[in-house]
């Protein structure tokens, strides 16, 4: 998967890959509706829980010196992605020979799901298709450089923030800038959005939302002495709370037209809603936790802290409890890289260990919703 990344609704060879792997363990595999991903079900009857692994890649050259370098110009999987996906194929291919061995009855749904890196991304649209119906627990893990491989950072409550892009197009009759005060002057309106509109919002906001309106690109002109007509700015809001990201879509246009207009400038506001916050279950990761003891051992597990990236695997939660954790990744006596680097890389044990990590939690799940 890492020689061959496919980026965000384009990963049909990705998804045949894990299709027919699954098939040929004799797993009901079919391709997920929106068309790829993959949903396949182990096991019958009984309680269903789920195990999800995301499968697309980053647009992001790889630079890494590796036989298994991305054979993909521009495409790269640096945020572990394939890792996710092979544990989570790993852990379907363990529960189908464990569950039917046991005896124990339920159902595990496992979700290869695809563009998580994409606004919307894949998560709403497999809620959106009913493929999370019935379901009463959501497991995931992620890629962590920042913990040495057999290492498992789990916590109870919110675990990631709300993440959205935002672009913001601002227009006017442009003019020559010794004349300023005959037209709109399109840089210091964009400047006084990049400035006040952040401020403003955060006024309206909660502050124990933790809301973060960051502008990452502004272009406007070409020229010292014209005053352009257009101008083009573009940022992401994140939130560590729901309620301020609930709230941002509605103070947002208010606020613009509060500092735009009265300058004698149009404006337009493309807001892509991404993902809340994840909020982990203290049961679903107390399940995650024992089983992630009998793998790496107690030691070796610890708390996590909640990080502003965001991630659509929280859309799950407004359906069922969700144990989403962080798995060590960094390879000892390397260099620490973090993901979405191009040089990213990790250590392959951690496969197999996440892999026993997901079965570990779906199985304590199914014991404990059947008990």
């Amino acid at each position: 998967m890492h020689a061959h990344p496919e980026l965000s609704w384009q990963e049909h060879r990705t998804t045949a890959v894990l299709r027919d792997r699954l098939l040929a363990a004799g797993l009901p595999a079919v391709v997920a509706p929106m068309g790829t991903g993959v949903v396949c079900d182990v096991g019958r009857g009984g309680p269903i829980v789920a195990i999800r692994g995301d499968i697309d890649a980053l647009r992001l050259p790889d630079t890494k010196d590796v036989p298994y370098r991305s054979t993909v110009e521009g495409a790269c999987h640096a945020c572990g992605h394939d890792l996710h996906a092979s544990a989570t194929l790993g852990a379907a291919l363990a529960l189908a020979a464990t569950l039917e061995a046991s005896g124990t009855p339920g159902t595990v749904r496992v979700l290869l799901q695809p563009a998580e890196e994409a606004v919307p991304g894949g998560a709403s649209a497999l809620v959106a298709a009913g493929v999370l119906d019935g379901v009463q627990a959501v497991f995931g893990l992620h890629a962590d450089p920042s913990l040495e491989v057999g290492r498992i950072g789990a916590s109870a409550g919110p675990i990631t923030s709300a993440a959205d892009q935002l672009e913001v197009r601002l227009k006017g009759p442009g003019g020559h800038t010794g004349r300023p005060h005959q037209t709109a002057d399109l840089v210091h309106i964009a400047a006084r959005v990049v400035v006040d509109l952040p401020m403003s919002l955060g006024r309206l906001s909660d502050p124990r939302d933790g809301l973060n309106l960051t502008f990452g690109s502004i272009h406007a002109g070409n020229a010292p002495n014209v005053v352009p007509t257009e101008a083009r700015i573009l940022g992401s809001l994140r939130a560590s709370g729901r309620g301020a990201w609930e709230a941002a879509p509605r103070h947002l246009p208010a606020l613009l037209a509060a500092i735009v207009e009265p300058l004698g400038a149009t404006w337009e506001l493309d807001h892509q809603r991404g993902a809340p916050p994840i909020v982990n279950d203290p049961w679903a990761v107390g399940l995650v936790a024992r089983a992630g003891s009998a793998i790496v051992g107690a030691d070796h597990l610890g708390p996590t802290q909640q990080s502003a990236g965001g991630e659509d695997f929280s859309w799950y939660g407004d359906l069922a409890p969700l144990g989403y954790v962080r798995l060590g990744v960094h390879r000892p006596g390397t260099d620490r890289v973090d993901i979405h680097a191009s040089s990213f890389d990790l250590d392959e044990r951690a496969i197999a260990l996440g892999a026993r990590l997901l079965a570990g939690a779906a199985f304590e799940a199914l014991l404990d919703l059947t008990a």
